[in-house]
């Protein structure tokens, strides 16, 4: 395993973000293990998660100039902290994110922050996917921004869940939309990390009999 995926499964225990019990996703399944990227609550977390954040966009795309949006609610400090990593690696980026209700006075409007104009690209910057259903929302807010496009997303866990059918949610939503879906790490890194500890032993039969499941067939 490279060491930046150890260094950052590690991150996610400590901090609180990867737990391990009986858990509803938002897709209604049952698991076995939750993403909680609302544990995130000091500056020194949120600081190393959008380092890890800023090294998987440029791992990706390198030093492309793009708009960061982040889904209201978790995605707005994610996609903030990977802006402002991306920043002291000498890549500016404007970000935005969404309101979960219409603002009717003010400035009113759904977004916050920046607004992309016809011809830019936009890059999603999400917690995890289970079964699509927050990326899809977040099209549906996107799609009203006219002559922008979504390349890529950005999550911190793939699941390697199926989606509507049998095949992977990540796949299904960049045969969907016809952007890739990025994650920093993925369900089998952490059943490999936690294979290391004989301890973890009830936790790794639990994910793999989950996965045997509703795992994607790919």
């Amino acid at each position: 395993m490279e060491s930046y995926k150890r260094e950052f499964i590690e991150f996610l225990q400590s901090a609180g973000v990867l737990k391990f019990g009986d858990f509803t996703a938002k897709s209604g399944r049952k698991i076995p293990y939750f993403i909680n990227a609302g544990m995130i609550k000091t500056g020194d977390q949120i600081t190393k998660m959008g380092e890890f954040y800023a090294r998987a966009y440029t791992e990706k795309l390198g030093k492309k100039r793009t708009v960061l949006y982040g889904p209201a609610y978790k995605g707005i400090s994610l996609s903030i902290s990977a802006a402002v990593a991306l920043s002291k690696d000498g890549l500016d980026l404007p970000f935005f994110f969404n309101r979960k209700e219409v603002k009717d006075h003010g400035e009113g409007g759904t977004f916050v922050g920046y607004v992309p104009q016809a011809g830019e690209e936009i890059v999603i910057i999400e917690d995890v996917i289970t079964a699509g259903t927050a990326i899809r929302e977040s099209m549906d807010i996107l799609k009203h921004l006219e002559g922008t496009k979504v390349i890529a997303t950005f999550i911190m866990v793939d699941r390697k869940e199926k989606g509507k059918s049998d095949t992977g949610a990540m796949k299904e939503i960049e045969n969907e939309f016809g952007f890739p879906v990025y994650s920093i790490v993925d369900v089998y890194d952490i059943i490999e990390y936690l294979e290391e500890d004989p301890a973890n032993e009830e936790n790794v039969t639990r994910i793999k009999n989950y996965l045997a499941v509703n795992g994607a067939k790919e």
